[in-house]
């Protein structure tokens, strides 16, 4: 039964470990060092605030805080400071070639009950001593109040300072910590977005708040049908109402923090001039909901102009009703407002996660107010906007290129006994499944200039969502059946297994050609509690 197992998979294991790192109870933060209010329900909606680089650069300072009080939700916070005070996980927005200055400063407190699945008792070895200094860039084991920062989508380096996560440790004793990058001049423009990466605990972090978008700048120059579009940026986050359980649900979702229609509130409000086109970012920040968004006026599902999806221009913008985004997915699309009076709303559509998913039903997530004096967001590519050259899209890149390599892959999930934990695998064909831990070699070696083609197959009954760091991939089948119009992704559904018929795969070609992204990083399912759980595996590429 499906709600046991998650049940169990939470709260079993190692419940020692916690007290025995952290000395017994959790400690507590108080409103006035934890995180800030966050807005309340059928709030008019606004866009994070705003951090744009000034002659090349952006230079942000973060603190990473936690909130937990009696029956509230947890929090767990970006904290900018700014003369008002402080605010909660800006958008940063930077241009192809400009330098990323971010310093981050750990003071996470919270500390479950019990760790999840993927923290294992070998990985307390590696703790440093009582009083002895310690190097993030060294690694040492991960807990609850360990953390780091993953560039989600970004094609940087996977290098201590820049988007490392499997050795980056930063602890809530260390003193700020530089991450320190540049946007390659080639890089598409787009929508990406930052969140924790510390295995174990991604899950905690990111359901607690943690995360927020980065921009790159230039779409208008790709698709100059947004130029001069009011612009939203909409970041949906999921909730979960008892963390000390390490349980999946219940769980709400939030839309730039304001809890979308729960139970007996009210949804939050978007506001729009009637029949004006806005330009729409939406980031699926949460763990493991999975989005199909509409827009609707009355019960009718209007068009969209989809313009980019992962951060990546489309080849072709395209009319749909409907948007489909996993966990970490992206889409930047253009919106038409209703007429004066029509009743309107934002939803996810629900999805069917297969026979063993958990519940993914329909959801209101904000009801669009159409009115003469809107709040409209500023209008898109004004502003101190840098121009630089056109960014390449997916039309740019060779979709013929020479395969040098091609390998199979499956997501698996397996009950230990009646009444054990899930274990949650991602394996190469030919090699035993075996859960992820931070010391698994290399599942994939390649090196730089290869472009090869993986098939990955789902063998569970429940959808998986695939995600790989530092590069993007062309996303050319399901099922066998040849996509028409391949585009570039980042992170890409793998449907459930029906448990009668052939296993469900997807094919990707994936491209190791940048030599910018040498070196060692993951492959993973995007449901943040089964990373967490182990299904995850390392890559090597070497130089050339």
């Amino acid at each position: 039964m499906r709600i046991a197992r998650h049940t169990i998979e939470r709260c079993l294991l190692t419940a020692c470990l916690c007290a025995m790192l952290h000395g017994g109870a959790a400690a507590q933060t108080t409103p006035t060092t934890g995180c800030p209010q966050r807005p309340l329900s059928n709030a008019v909606v606004k866009n994070p605030l705003d951090l744009t680089s000034t002659n090349g650069a952006l230079k942000v300072d973060f603190t990473l805080r936690s909130l937990k009080l009696p029956e509230q939700f947890l929090k767990e916070c970006y904290l900018y400071e700014t003369s008002s005070g402080p605010v909660e996980a800006p958008t940063l927005r930077l241009n192809p070639g400009d330098q990323l200055e971010l310093t981050l400063t750990n003071r996470l407190t919270f500390v479950p009950p019990a760790p999840p699945v993927g923290f294992l008792a070998h990985d307390m070895a590696a703790m440093p001593a009582p009083g002895t200094p310690h190097d993030p860039c060294l690694g040492g084991a991960m807990v609850a109040t360990s953390t780091n920062i993953h560039f989600h989508g970004l094609g940087i380096p996977p290098k201590c300072h820049q988007d490392d996560v499997l050795i980056t440790g930063i602890e809530n004793t260390d003193p700020p910590f530089s991450y320190s990058f540049q946007i390659p001049p080639d890089h598409p423009p787009g929508m990406y977005w930052y969140h924790p990466h510390v295995h174990g605990f991604t899950t905690l972090q990111v359901n607690g708040g943690a995360a927020g978008v980065l921009i790159v700048g230039g779409m208008e120059t790709v698709k100059p049908e947004v130029a001069g579009l009011p612009e939203r940026v909409l970041v949906v986050r999921q909730e979960f109402e008892n963390p000390d359980s390490w349980l999946a649900g219940p769980n709400r979702l939030t839309l730039n923090f304001q809890p979308a229609r729960y139970r007996h509130r009210l949804p939050p409000i978007l506001q729009m001039k009637p029949g004006v086109k806005e330009f729409w970012r939406v980031a699926n920040a949460a763990s493991q909901a999975f989005l199909s968004l509409q827009v609707l006026f009355g019960t009718t599902p209007q068009n969209l102009t989809l313009v980019a999806l992962d951060g990546v221009p489309v080849r072709k913008s395209v009319e749909v009703q409907s948007i489909e985004l996993p966990p970490a997915g992206r889409a930047e699309f253009i919106v038409t407002g209703p007429p004066s009076g029509q009743a309107a709303r934002l939803q996810t559509a629900g999805f069917d996660t297969g026979p063993i998913g958990p519940p993914n039903p329909t959801k209101e997530l904000a009801e669009i107010v159409a009115t003469a004096n809107a709040q409209e967001p500023p209008a898109f590519g004004g502003g101190n906007t840098i121009r630089k050259p056109r960014a390449p899209t997916s039309a740019d890149m060779p979709l013929k290129a020479r395969v040098t390599a091609r390998r199979a892959m499956y997501f698996a999930e397996a009950a230990a006994g009646t009444n054990g934990p899930t274990e949650f695998f991602l394996t190469l064909e030919g090699q035993k499944p075996k859960m992820f831990t931070m010391s698994s070699p290399p599942a994939v070696v390649t090196k730089v200039g290869a472009v090869e083609d993986w098939t990955i197959a789902n063998h569970a009954g429940e959808v998986h969502t695939f995600h790989i760091h530092q590069i993007h991939f062309l996303f050319l089948e399901v099922n066998g059946k040849k996509l028409t119009n391949p585009e570039w992704r980042d992170t890409v559904i793998v449907p459930a297994w029906d448990g009668v018929g052939p296993y469900p795969t997807v094919k990707l070609r994936m491209d190791f050609r940048d030599p910018r992204i040498a070196g060692t990083f993951v492959f993973h399912c995007h449901i943040l509690d089964h990373e967490d759980g182990g299904m995850m595996a390392k890559i090597q590429v070497n130089p050339k």
